[in-house]
């Protein structure tokens, strides 16, 4: 008796069976016609996944085998399939990590901007964009850490050795310490103003980098961009410039941020708080 019902049961396995594999198929055949190559794959994962667990529920010869035989070649055909949506995948993966990591850099720097600017240390950090400094590296102090925002406030102490002239920062690194920096010749900027701060607006003039410059006279707060020096800045204006210009890497937003900075300055300035004079 036994036997007659695992022979009935193993009868209905393999209608089953080729049921599964015709639904797969059509439902594969059906959505590659409408579905964005991304869908796709995704529905063809859970497809294959359900076809997997339904095999070892329900212990189906014909599928369990095709798995063991051809599992290695489905996902090397699935990869060769959806080469561009996975291709576009890991750069937005990429992408994702790289600006995660740029966040954690300027982290570190506005804490060492503003553990400095209460202590009225001179700085200037210099962070580097698509233009290399490698002339003005190449005649620093070649570094090779890790950005840290007690580095950096060790490196600037006074009559620390390296305190003179800027750091090169070159994504999370720090590449040169003690660097010389070009002198603006412009006339825009004020003739009060000191030495770091011509020198911040003079690497702004001749490349794409972000300079921070710190002065040691007040304890104000300066970042360079694009031939233009940007005063006074608050930490909450240190914060949303660098987020724009270094983790957003959006220059077309910084207009917008220098508006929001100056709204959000205007209302600390009546209490006093939050603003740093530089004079």
């Amino acid at each position: 008796m036994m036997t007659q019902v695992w022979e009935i049961l193993l009868n209905w396995r393999q209608p089953l069976e080729i049921v599964i594999i015709f639904a797969v198929v059509y439902t594969v055949l059906y959505y590659s016609r409408k579905t964005h190559g991304a869908r796709m794959m995704l529905v063809l994962v859970v497809l294959l996944l359900t076809m997997w667990v339904l095999a070892r529920i329900m212990a189906l010869p014909v599928i369990t085998m095709l798995f063991e035989e051809f599992y290695g070649s489905t996902i090397i055909a699935l990869l060769i399939i959806f080469q561009p949506e996975v291709r576009r995948g890991l750069t937005q993966l990429g992408l994702m990590m790289e600006k995660r990591n740029r966040k954690e850099v300027i982290g570190e720097i506005e804490d060492a901007v503003i553990n400095m600017a209460e202590s009225k240390i001179g700085a200037l950090i210099v962070i580097e964009g698509k233009e290399q400094l490698r002339s003005i590296i190449d005649d620093a102090i070649q570094l090779d850490a890790r950005v840290n925002s007690q580095l950096l406030e060790s490196i600037f102490f006074p009559n620390s050795p390296l305190h003179d002239g800027a750091v090169i920062i070159r994504g999370d690194r720090i590449v040169a310490a003690r660097a010389i920096l070009p002198l603006t010749r412009s006339k825009k900027i004020s003739p009060h103003l000191g030495t770091r701060h011509r020198a911040a607006m003079g690497i702004a003039e001749e490349s794409d980098a972000v300079t921070i410059m710190i002065s040691e006279e007040s304890g104000g707060v300066c970042v360079a961009y694009d031939g233009e020096l940007h005063r006074d800045l608050s930490e909450f204006g240190l914060n949303r410039m660098l987020e724009t210009l270094v983790v957003g890497k959006n220059s077309g937003d910084l207009n917008e941020t220098l508006q929001l900075v100056s709204a959000e300055e205007e209302n600390s300035s009546l209490d006093g708080s939050g603003q740093l004079e530089d004079k």
